[in-house]
């Protein structure tokens, strides 16, 4: 189970914040969904990932929305 997250001002390049239950964190770049920093598996976050993919154009959005 994780957590999603964006943060408002935060820096760039455009990324999301992953928590797992456990308090590990990583930082994933919206366009490529690359690893930015953290030390979560991509196995662990196969759902998140997918779901990120998904719905790339609504975290653009969004981070749009909070860091203009």
């Amino acid at each position: 189970m994780c957590v999603i997250r964006m943060y408002a001002h935060d820096h760039l390049p455009p990324h999301i914040h992953i928590g797992m239950n456990d308090g590990r964190e990583c930082l994933i770049e919206i366009d490529s969904l690359q690893f930015l920093a953290g030390r979560i598996n991509r196995r662990e976050l196969a759902d998140a990932l997918a779901w990120a993919q998904e719905n790339r154009a609504v975290l653009r959005k969004k981070w749009k929305e909070l860091n203009p």
